[in-house]
């Protein structure tokens, strides 16, 4: 690797409108993560930079979905999504989010710089337009049958089953998000970023200048450029967003792919102010290395446009590599979020608590590199108890044990050495070196084997030298087996610690090791003779059928529900269907006050299953309302939704609580209680009617 002062490291900006699943973790996150520690392990200045993605269709929808406002929604999801990769161990210097005024700001400034260069063009064009909802409809608004390949819910800007890049115009049959109706074209104005002026760049840049890059990037880059750039929208009619910062463009923000890679600078200025650092040359200087770590959706936006930006801007240095991964599949499954066909992070987290590092381990040891792969719980069982337990462990297990039962848990002192500590010592001179050159090289599964290389070593010359019967013989030949065990397992402390960082740190403690990072690696004089270690500890449990058959049932379990409440459900006997009341006068119903509210607060009412005490914003005031619906939802479900409330209903107490009206509910086919809500998200106070 090429000497470089100062390393920028990025991972690829989650969007804020749900949970991590491990297939961000194995395309993404966890790479980036070992490539950071590692660096900041030989001692390299490193900034490793994400953030959440906030803006953009993708919230507005889900927002939509959940009847909240964006807002709220990102800061549900930004939370959730930060906690996971924090309790995970993810080593963010800085997890961000573009929804920041820091952020609208540095992207708005971004654009400005662009256009008062004279970068981009403007022009007016047919975008479509939903007549009952009153709105020009962005890329992610618009559904259809994919040109390229068929699939029937193609976005407007990107088919996700084969991955085309798109116009909202090259759909067939085109319908809106919105009213599930076709929408209309209609004459609107924005900006554009001519790629086509780049093409040459970027083959000579791309395809000479890095023709390092993974095969799968460049085939990527060639065939964009194969095919032709064309100039793309850089603007969106949506109201959630940065703002167009140009006089009369009020209604208009900067599209979404525009604007959060920029949040990698956001997020690099407010660690450098915290750091009480000069942001500048982490993106301006010429000894600094960028390498952003993507999954391989996301290769065009990170290897054509964003470069394209950054050297429009002149200010920026250029991304020196880009290793993106392809797709982890679930049990032969491509992963759906829709379908709940995932395995959430947050989950996994609650599922096998402290176990992260098996997670990492499974994720690594199986990463999809090179091609698509498959994440299947029984492998995920199989590298646990077989691998990290048995090779791992119990090397860990048998030298502590031996060291307690025949010195007391003290480091012993070296006897005579053979030809097998010299191979030892051979041996652990060279591992840095080779799993520290498989990580610059960005193959970590081959980095991971090697680590796990070192640990077949130790437990190979442990059996071998059998301590357990020289020590009656030979005793100074069991003490230097032991010794030399222990040194490699210090050794192994070290160099695991880009991969499984608990245990690491775990082993770091049992061994008493004084402070060291990757470059005091590599030797057996780490720990120092008479050097008091732990007690025996099973670091890897192993795993039971029992646990992996109820994640297993837990995939498929929830796969079925999300396809029931799909599936139309035409099977409803009559009986179950409640009768109708009878009929009341237009001036009965006209005195009925419904408002939309939005639940500010909730928690469980004492000694009473059923009931939630709600503080409800209706604009005007905010009201108590005690409802029965605890059994369906829990207090932190229901914060942030809006509800449609009966505001006239006269107050009463339950409960000894003072309830000041009535959320308006309907059941499922399965007897579940659902919000009755607004289609979409609308200010607390408006009238239902």
């Amino acid at each position: 690797m090429k000497n470089y002062k100062r390393h920028t490291i990025t991972a690829a900006l989650p969007y804020a409108n749900g949970p991590v699943h491990i297939g961000h973790l194995a395309g993404c996150y966890l790479p980036a993560d070992i490539y950071a520690r590692y660096l900041r392990g030989i001692g390299e200045d490193v900034a490793f930079i994400c953030g959440s993605d906030e803006n953009g269709v993708a919230i507005t929808l889900k927002a939509m979905q959940e009847g909240v406002t964006p807002q709220q929604l990102v800061d549900k999801y930004h939370g959730m999504i930060k906690n996971a990769f924090a309790d995970f161990g993810i080593s963010f210097d800085i997890y961000s989010r573009t929804s920041s005024p820091e952020h609208h700001e540095t992207a708005s400034d971004f654009f400005k710089t662009l256009y008062d260069k004279g970068v981009f063009t403007k022009k007016v064009s047919k975008q479509y337009y939903d007549t009952k909802f009153k709105q020009f409809l962005a890329d992610r608004y618009i559904f259809g049958e994919c040109p390229n390949c068929g699939y029937p819910n193609a976005y407007g800007d990107q088919c996700e089953n084969c991955g085309t890049s798109l116009d909202p115009t090259d759909l067939i049959n085109p319908k809106s998000r919105l009213s599930g109706e076709p929408p209309e074209l209609r004459e609107t104005e924005h900006w554009y970023l001519p790629l086509q002026n780049y093409e040459e760049w970027l083959k000579g840049w791309i395809l000479d200048g890095h023709s390092d890059w993974k095969a799968n990037v460049l085939g990527q880059c060639r065939s964009w450029l194969t095919q032709g750039l064309r100039e793309r929208s850089i603007t969106r009619d949506m109201n959630w967003g940065v703002p167009v910062p140009l006089p009369g463009a009020e209604g208009k923000v900067l599209y979404v792919w525009l604007d959060a890679p920029i949040g990698y600078i956001t997020a690099t200025k407010q660690w450098a102010a915290a750091q009480n650092k000069d942001w500048k040359p982490y993106w301006q200087s010429d000894d600094t290395r960028l390498i952003h770590f993507i999954g391989k959706d996301n290769i065009v936006f990170h290897c054509i446009i964003f470069p394209v930006m950054l050297k429009a801007h002149g200010e920026f240095i250029l991304p020196d590599n880009v290793p993106a991964n392809e797709f982890l599949n679930i049990e032969g499954e491509k992963v759906s979020t829709s379908r709940n066909w995932a395995v959430w992070l947050h989950e996994y987290l609650i599922d096998f608590p402290g176990k992260q590092d098996v997670l990492r381990y499974v994720l690594c040891s199986n990463a999809p590199e090179t091609k698509d792969n498959d994440f299947l719980w029984k492998d995920f069982q199989a590298k646990n108890n077989n691998e990290l337990a048995s090779i791992v462990g119990n090397l860990i297990n048998r030298v502590l044990v031996l060291t307690q039962n025949y010195y007391q848990s003290h480091t012993p002192a070296r006897g005579e050495t053979g030809d097998a500590e010299q191979f030892l010592i051979d041996e652990l001179t060279e591992y840095p070196l080779r799993i520290g050159t498989l990580i610059e090289e960005f193959k970590f599964r081959e980095a991971l084997s090697e680590l796990m290389n070192l640990a077949r070593l130790g437990n190979k010359y442990l059996t071998d030298g059998e301590p357990w019967k020289t020590i009656k013989t030979h005793p100074e030949r069991a003490a230097t087996v032991l010794n030399y065990s222990i040194q490699l397992l210090a050794n192994f402390a070290i160099l695991s610690e880009p991969f499984l960082p608990d245990t690491s740190q775990k082993l770091k403690q049992l061994l008493n090791m004084q402070p060291g990072n990757w470059n005091t690696a590599g030797n057996a004089d780490l720990i120092e003779e008479n050097t008091l270690i732990g007690e025996p500890v099973i670091l890897f449990e192993k795993i039971e059928d029992v646990a992996i058959a109820m994640q297993v049932e837990k995939l498929n379990r929830s796969k079925q529900n999300t396809q029931t409440v799909l599936e139309t459900k035409s099977t409803i006997e009559t009986k179950d269907i409640l009768p109708f009341k009878d009929n009341i006068s237009f001036d009965d119903f006209s005195k009925l006050d419904l408002r939309i509210g939005t639940v500010l607060e909730a928690e469980k009412v004492k000694d009473a299953d059923k009931l939630l005490k709600l503080l409800i914003d209706l604009g005007s005031e905010i009201r108590t309302v005690v409802s029965g619906i605890a059994l369906s939802f829990s207090a932190e479900e229901v914060v942030g939704k809006q509800v449609c409330l009966v505001a006239n209903l006269e107050p009463r107490k339950i409960k000894g609580i003072l309830s000041q009206g009535m959320i308006l509910m309907v059941e499922d086919a399965d007897k579940k209680l659902v919000f009755l809500l607004p289609e979409r998200s609308v200010p607390v106070g408006s009238e239902a009617r």
